[in-house]
């Protein structure tokens, strides 16, 4: 996060951090560092659903709404944890549900075991086809039944 952050937040949220660096060297032990807000650089995040406590802690500590973690929660809940190929169900299920616009950029968190921890930066290129109509791409592993997720 520290090698990606530079390269896709805006300014504003660089200088922030940079505040709260000194501020806590000032301060001294147990001053808390501020986190960045990825919100500004993403629209979308692919959590890797290795389970629910790693969905909700790092949605927490990014400070993601139920809204962001929704299609890792669900890509959990249908798939269980297959590993690597989750992160492309979870991709797959922000098509099904036509949250993706041209422009768009994507933020695919992976991990591994122990402190394994891999990112990619997707943007999306255009717009997808049938989004207006309400179809689905047929090759969408959601096809079936996006419509019943989320589920309470």
């Amino acid at each position: 996060i520290t090698t990606l952050g530079p390269k896709v937040l805006p300014l504003s949220e660089q200088l922030l951090y940079v505040y709260s660096v000194l501020k806590a060297r000032l301060q001294g032990k147990g001053s808390k560092l501020r986190t960045p807000n990825f919100k500004k650089a993403f629209q979308h995040f692919c959590i890797h659903p290795g389970g629910p406590v790693i969905v909700d802690g790092v949605g927490k500590s990014l400070g993601l709404s139920d809204y962001d973690v929704e299609p890792s929660r669900m890509t959990l809940h249908r798939f269980g944890n297959t590993s690597a190929s989750c992160l492309w169900y979870v991709l797959s299920y922000m098509e099904g549900k036509c949250r993706l616009r041209k422009g768009d950029r994507v933020w695919m968190l992976g991990f591994g075991s122990g402190f394994k921890c891999n990112s990619g930066v997707w943007k999306v290129l255009r717009d997808l086809d049938g989004c207006a109509e309400d179809t689905r791409e047929d090759g969408n592993v959601w096809k079936d039944c996006i419509d019943r997720y989320p589920f309470p």
